[in-house]
C-alpha cells in the first residue's frame, strides 16, 4: 500500500496539490456561514427524566421555560408613569413578534416576583420558539429592536438563555479568528527554529491549512444533518493545526533521514510512507478512538465535539499522507537535510556518542527504580486536588463580566426575591388523584419556598393561596404539573433539592424537570457512560498498541502512564479553575465547581494526544529492537531518534492550544491551560523518565508475547522500517 501510494503521489503530485487547494478553498467558502448553523446549547440529555419532563410540558401544556428576559431599569421606579408606559409597550410589542410566545411582565401580570426588591427594576419574560439554532438567530434581532434606552431614563438589557447562547456563539466565532491570527505566525516562527529553514517550516502549515479549511467545510455539511456545538469549530481549527504539525514533523524528519542516507527523492518518499506513514495511520487511529468516546455521550454538544475530533484526526492524517509527499515530490531536496552527527557504536549496540535524549535515557535506565518512584510521586501529588472535584453546569458565568446576558442573570439572582427562574417542574402525565396533598408534602422539604399547582399554592405543608385563574395552567386534560419554587440560595442547594423531590413518594408516575434537574441528569448521564467509554477505549488501545509493538505488556504500560499524566493535569485544573488559584492571571470568574463536561472533553483530547506520542515513540523503539539492539539499547536509540521530534511536536502543539487562552470564555481557557499542560507532562516526565525507567525494569519481558500472538503480530502488525527490497523497484521520477 505504501509503495502504491508513493507511486501515485509522485506521478500525480501536481494534480494532488491542485485538488487539495480546490477542496480547501471550497471548504473555506462554505464555512463562512457555518456559525449560523451552530448551537451554544446541547449540554443536556434529551432522553433523561428532565428532558422527558420538558417534552411533556411542551406537548401537553404548551409551555416552555422562558429563554428571553428583558431587564427594565427605571431610576425613578418601575411603578412610575414613564416606566409603566414603556413596560406595557415592551410587553405588547414582544407579544406581537413572530416566533415569540408566553410573554409575561410585571406591568401586565402584577406578579411581585417580577419586580426587584428596590423597585427600580422589573422583568419581561418570553419564550422564543423553534430549536436552539433558530432561537439563537432570532434573539439577535430582538435584542437590536428592544435593547437600549426605550424611554426617558428607562433602559432595557437583554438576557435569558437564548441571549447567552447568542453571545456564546458570537464570542466563539471571534475567538476562532483571533486564535488563528495569533497562532499561525507564532507557529511559523517556531517551525523555522525547529527545522532550520523557511521552506520546511511552511510544509506543516500547508497541511494544517488544508486540514482546517476542509474540516470547517465538512462541519458545515454535517450541520445539515445533526446539531453541532459552536465549540466543534474551535476543535477543528486548533486540533487540526496541532495534529497536522505533529504528523508533519514526523514525516519531514523521516524524509530528511532518508535523503541523508543517499536515497533519491522518490525512494525517500516511498521509505517515508512505508515507515513514518504507517505510524501516522496508527497514531491517527488512536486519536480517533479516544475522541470517538465523546460520541457515546448522550449530550449533543459533547457528541458533536466527538464528531469534529474524529473528522479532524482523519483529515490531518490524510493531508499528511497525500499533500505532504506531493510537496516533497515537487520540492525535492530543497526541503533540506539536517546536520547529522557521526556516531560511534558503543557496547551492546548503544550510541557511544549519542545526543541529549540518548544520554538521558541511559541515565534513567541506570537508576530506574528511584527515578520511577520520584516521578510517580510528583505526578500523584499534582493530581491530589482532583479528589476534591465538584461538578457544575455551564451557565452565564463562563462569559466575561462585560457580557450583557451575564449581567442580566446576575441582576436577577441578586435583586429579585423569588427563585422562579430556578423552579422545578414535577409533571404527572396521567394525572394525580390528590395534587394538593402531594404539593403539601413537597412544600415541607428543606429549601422549598412555595409549590404551585392546579389546586392552589402551598408552603411549609399548608395551603397559602386558593385556586385562581392563574393556577389553571397547571392542568391540561388529565395531566397535571406542579412548580416547586426554591428559597433563595446557592446553586448547590437547588441541585440537592432535585434529589429530595424525586425521593418523595408520588401518587402516580411523575417526571421532574427544570434547570437544576437538567444539570443533575447531565452529570448522571456522563457518569453512567464513563465506565463503558473507558472500557471501550482501553480495549481498542490495547489492540492497536499490540499491533504496533508486538508486546503484551507494553499496551497496558502505555495506558497506565498516560492515565498517570492525565491525573496530574486534572489536579492542576481543579486547583486553578475550581479553587480559583491564578484566576487573576487567566482572568476568569471562580464558581467553586468544575463544569462537568470539561473533564470528559479534556480527557478525550489529551488522552488521544498522549497515545499519539506513544505511537511515535514505541514504533521507533520497536524498529531499533527489530534491528538487533538489546532492550536497553533499543530504548536509548529510539528516544535519541524520535525524542527531539516528540519534544518539538509537544512544544508546537502547546503553542497552538495556548491560543485558547485568548478566548473570553472560561470553558475555552480551561482547554488553553489543560491541553498544553497534559502534552508537556506527557512529553517530558512520561516519555523522558517513566517510559525508559519502566521498560528497563521490565527488561526482556517488555517484548514478550505468546507464540500465537506473535503470529498475529507478524501478519497484521506495524513495522516502522522501510522495505529496502521494495525500494529497488522502479519509481516514477520527481524533479
Amino acid at each position: 500500500m505504501a509503495r502504491r501510494l508513493a507511486e501515485f503521489v509522485t506521478r500525480r503530485r501536481r494534480a494532488v496539490l491542485v485538488v487539495a487547494v480546490l477542496l480547501a478553498l471550497l471548504g473555506g467558502a462554505t464555512s463562512t456561514s457555518l456559525f449560523g448553523k451552530l448551537s451554544a446549547g446541547g449540554f443536556d440529555d434529551p432522553g433523561s427524566e428532565s428532558g422527558l419532563a420538558a417534552d411533556q410540558l411542551e406537548e401537553t401544556f404548551g409551555q416552555s421555560p422562558p429563554n428571553l428576559a428583558l431587564l427594565v431599569t427605571a431610576p425613578g421606579g418601575v411603578d412610575g408613569a414613564t416606566a409603566a408606559e414603556a413596560g406595557v409597550r415592551l410587553t405588547e410589542g414582544l407579544a406581537a413578534e413572530d416566533d415569540v410566545r408566553d410573554v409575561v411582565s410585571y406591568w401586565a401580570s402584577g406578579q411581585p416576583q417580577l419586580r426587584s426588591e428596590d423597585g427600580e427594576r422589573a422583568l419581561v419574560l418570553a419564550t422564543i420558539t423553534g430549536d436552539e439554532t433558530a432561537a439563537n438567530e432570532r434573539v439577535g434581532e430582538l435584542a437590536d429592536t428592544y435593547g437600549g434606552e426605550v424611554a426617558d431614563g428607562v433602559d432595557v438589557e437583554v438576557g435569558g438563555y437564548a441571549a447567552f447562547s447568542h453571545e456564546l456563539t458570537e464570542q466563539s466565532e471571534r475567538d476562532v479568528v483571533t486564535g488563528e491570527l495569533i497562532v499561525f505566525p507564532v507557529t511559523l516562527i517556531a517551525l523555522v527554529l525547529v527545522f532550520g529553514g523557511f521552506v520546511a517550516a511552511l510544509l506543516p502549515l500547508a497541511v494544517a491549512a488544508t486540514t482546517s479549511l476542509l474540516g470547517m467545510g465538512l462541519l458545515w455539511a454535517l450541520a445539515e444533518v445533526t446539531d453541532l456545538s459552536v465549540f466543534a469549530a474551535n476543535v477543528v481549527t486548533l486540533a487540526g493545526l496541532g495534529l497536522a504539525i505533529d504528523y508533519s514533523l514526523l514525516m519531514v524528519n523521516r524524509y530528511r533521514e532518508e535523503l541523508a542516507g543517499d536515497r533519491t527523492v522518490p525512494e525517500a518518499i516511498r521509505a517515508m510512507l512505508g515507515s513514518a506513514g504507517r505510524t501516522i495511520v496508527f497514531a491517527s487511529l488512536t486519536v480517533c478512538i479516544a475522541l470517538a468516546t465523546l460520541i457515546l455521550v448522550p449530550l449533543p454538544a459533547i457528541r458533536s465535539i466527538g464528531y469534529a475530533g474524529v473528522l479532524t484526526a482523519l483529515l490531518a492524517a490524510a493531508a499528511s499522507l497525500l499533500v505532504l509527499p506531493a510537496l516533497f515530490a515537487v520540492l525535492g531536496r530543497r526541503v533540506g537535510t539536517p546536520r547529522l552527527r557521526r556516531r560511534s557504536s558503543g557496547p551492546d549496540g548503544a550510541d557511544g556518542a549519542g545526543g541529549f535524549w540518548h544520554r538521558l535515557a541511559m541515565f534513567v535506565m541506570r537508576r530506574p527504580l528511584p527515578i520511577a518512584t520520584v516521578v510517580t510521586a510528583v505526578l500523584l501529588l499534582l493530581g491530589a486536588p482532583f479528589l476534591g472535584m465538584k461538578l457544575g453546569y455551564l451557565d452565564e458565568r463562563v462569559m466575561p463580566e462585560s457580557s450583557e446576558a451575564r449581567q442580566v442573570a446576575a441582576a436577577i439572582q441578586a435583586d429579585f426575591p423569588s427563585g422562579e427562574q430556578d423552579a422545578l417542574q414535577v409533571v404527572a402525565p396521567s394525572g394525580l388523584a390528590q395534587p394538593g396533598a402531594y404539593a403539601e408534602r413537597l412544600s415541607q422539604l428543606d429549601h422549598v419556598g412555595r409549590v404551585d399547582t392546579v389546586t392552589g399554592s402551598y408552603a411549609e405543608g399548608a395551603q397559602v393561596a386558593p385556586a385562581s385563574p392563574l393556577h389553571e395552567r397547571f392542568a391540561a386534560g388529565d395531566a397535571v404539573y406542579l412548580s416547586v419554587v426554591p428559597e433563595p440560595g446557592t446553586v448547590e442547594q437547588t441541585r440537592e433539592l432535585v434529589g429530595a423531590v424525586r425521593a418523595v413518594d408520588a401518587p402516580a408516575e411523575t417526571l421532574v424537570g427544570g434547570v437544576a434537574a437538567v444539570a443533575e441528569d447531565a452529570d448522571e448521564s456522563l457518569l453512567d457512560m464513563l465506565p463503558w467509554a473507558l472500557g471501550a477505549v482501553g480495549l481498542a488501545m490495547v489492540v492497536l498498541l499490540f499491533l504496533l509493538t508486538g508486546s503484551v505488556l507494553l499496551p497496558f504500560l502505555a495506558l497506565v502512564l498516560s492515565t498517570l499524566s492525565l491525573t496530574a493535569t486534572f489536579g492542576a485544573m481543579v486547583w486553578i479553575f475550581q479553587d480559583g488559584n491564578l484566576s487573576g492571571l487567566f482572568d476568569f470568574t471562580v464558581t467553586g465547581t468544575t463544569i462537568s463536561t470539561v473533564p470528559v472533553m479534556l480527557f478525550a483530547l489529551a488522552f488521544g494526544l498522549a497515545m499519539d506520542y506513544q505511537v511515535f515513540m514505541l514504533s521507533r523503539i520497536r524498529e531499533e529492537y527489530d534491528r538487533g539492539a538489546s532492550p536497553v539499547a533499543a530504548v536509548a536509540l529510539g528516544l535519541e531518534k524520535v525524542g527531539r521530534i516528540v519534544t518539538a511536536a509537544a512544544v508546537l502543539i502547546s503553542i497552538v492550544f495556548l491560543a485558547f487562552l485568548v478566548s473570553d470564555i472560561t470553558l475555552m481557557k480551561a482547554f488553553g491551560v489543560g491541553l498544553p499542560l497534559a502534552v508537556l507532562i506527557d512529553a517530558t516526565l512520561i516519555r523522558g523518565a517513566l517510559l525508559p525507567a519502566t521498560m528497563r525494569l521490565l527488561g526482556g519481558a517488555t517484548w514478550w508475547a505468546p507464540a500465537w500472538l506473535r503470529r498475529v503480530h507478524a501478519r497484521f502488525g506495524l513495522r516502522e522500517s522501510a522495505d529496502d527490497t521494495a525500494l529497488t523497484e522502479p519509481v516514477a521520477s520527481a524533479r
